[in-house]
């Protein structure tokens, strides 16, 4: 089969590989839909801080943010998986460990992410997958929508760990995929969103239909009753914190490829809590639900739907216009 290939730091190929076959506990997957995140850009690039420890190394096989049909099952898998529509988590626990045993398995001590570290991803025609991750997608759900659902919940999470309510001003800083998604999740949840960037990016929260939309410089005075910082830049960290409202939440969502500061003291003397998000896992459920139902739909995001030697064209480059998020069709 074709799957798309990292060989090192600014190197994409589409290359043969042996298709997957499924072990015990496992299926395969016909992958109708992967996004391109900016987690890929940074393994692209080598830009990111797993390549530095040694968490991740070249070759890698990306793709995390996928959706799919199951087409084959392995020992000990329900075989009321075989053809369902389905996505996944990326973070893959042993199941064995402290930290999975108290129901956090995106921390487990011996993590695997998938796409990321540990496992070959999903862009490729077919995937091998751990059954215990699958989740499976209602008919409501298409395949654009379907291989959102990972940023989804990583912007629901966010969302929710802002504790924000109906009424209350919450502030996304950054107008990605991820910036926008959240500001939609919470817009449908009653809270009042505003949403700080760069032009492009407001333009597009304008199309959403968001008019508090702002630039640094034109940022209004106001109290903020939550901050999401969903950006790379290594000052918003400490912007998030000058901003908020005190007694009130920051939460960290984005990450900067060089280390970014606080100042604890303003932390403690203004009494924030300040949460940092890892990963989808505990919103991936709530996501798949916002968009069955219509409450959240994030096929707007979605500027093109290319094929895996296209791809390759825009990680070294290549940009669409009308999104922030590139889709991949293996098929293609």
């Amino acid at each position: 089969m074709r799957a798309l290939v990292f060989t090192g730091p600014g190197k994409a190929t589409v290359e043969e590989v042996p298709p997957p076959v499924a072990g015990p506990g496992q299926v395969v997957i016909d992958v109708d839909r992967v996004g391109v995140c900016g987690t890929d850009v940074e393994l692209f690039t080598g830009a990111m801080s797993y390549l530095e420890t040694g968490e991740s190394s070249y070759p890698i096989r990306p793709g995390h943010e996928w959706c799919g049909v199951v087409t084959a099952l392995g020992d000990g898998v329900d075989r009321s998986w075989l053809g369902k529509r389905v996505t996944g988590d990326t973070m893959i626990g042993c199941g064995q460990c402290r930290r999975c045993r108290r129901g956090r398995h995106w921390v487990c001590e011996s993590l695997r992410e998938l796409g990321i570290r540990g496992l070959p991803g999903a862009l490729a025609q077919q995937l091998a997958y751990p059954a215990r991750f699958l989740h499976a997608l209602p008919s409501s759900v298409g395949a654009e929508a379907g291989a959102m659902v990972e940023p989804g919940g990583n912007a629901l999470r966010s969302v929710l760990a802002a504790d924000v309510s109906a009424g209350d001003r919450l502030l996304v800083l950054g107008t990605g995929t991820i910036g926008l998604l959240a500001a939609l999740f919470a817009r449908a949840r009653g809270v009042s969103v505003h949403l700080m960037g760069l032009p492009a990016g407001l333009a597009k929260a304008r199309e959403l239909g968001f008019e508090d939309v702002w630039t640094r410089e034109a940022l209004p005075d106001v109290p903020w009753d939550g901050v999401i910082d969903a950006t790379n830049a290594t000052t918003s960290p400490s912007l998030a914190l000058e901003l908020v409202e005190p007694g009130r939440r920051i939460v960290y969502i984005g990450l900067s490829s060089t280390p970014s500061t606080i100042d604890t003291r303003a932390l403690v003397l203004k009494d924030v809590t300040a949460v940092g998000i890892l990963g989808a896992s505990a919103g991936l459920e709530g996501a798949i639900e916002a968009y069955a139902s219509g409450a959240v739909d994030p096929r707007p995001l979605v500027a093109a739907t290319v094929g895996l030697e296209e791809i390759v064209e825009v990680f070294e480059g290549r940009r669409y216009d009308g999104g922030p998020k590139v889709l991949v069709d293996p098929r293609l």
